[in-house]
């Protein structure tokens, strides 16, 4: 059914192209639900926001739960910058030894393809 605390805060959003206050400063996790509602509902200018906020946000310890995510939300912009980052070579290594690495590689193997695309490609680009 429609929950009424999750509908309420995508409204103004939608209208004003701003996060409710418990989305500002980084809260990670209040975003995340906010796009989840945003894709629900189809408020597509509401969701690039926030899929613009948490590729801003992203961290060694946010990036798996947040790919798994925009995976799962069909968020190509999110998607790409937690791929890049993941296959940056100063954070694979710290990425691949969190829990939530070791969570996305069981729910979702084949993005594992697309990091390694992704390294790639960013090797040969460092040898060229």
């Amino acid at each position: 059914g429609c929950h009424v605390y999750r509908v309420r805060p995508v409204v103004p959003c939608s209208q004003t192209d701003t996060l409710p206050d418990n989305c500002k400063d980084g809260k990670a996790a209040a975003m995340q639900h906010m796009l989840v509602a945003a894709d629900r509902y189809g408020v597509d200018r509401l969701r690039l926001l926030c899929e613009r906020k948490l590729s801003e946000a992203i961290d060694v310890e946010t990036v798996s739960t947040t790919l798994a995510l925009a995976e799962q939300h069909h968020c190509s912009q999110l998607r790409g910058a937690c791929i890049r980052f993941m296959a940056s070579p100063d954070m694979l290594g710290p990425v691949m030894l969190t829990d939530g690495f070791k969570h996305l590689v069981a729910s979702c193997p084949l993005i594992l393809k697309e990091v390694l695309d992704e390294v790639s490609r960013i090797w040969r680009d460092k040898s060229s």
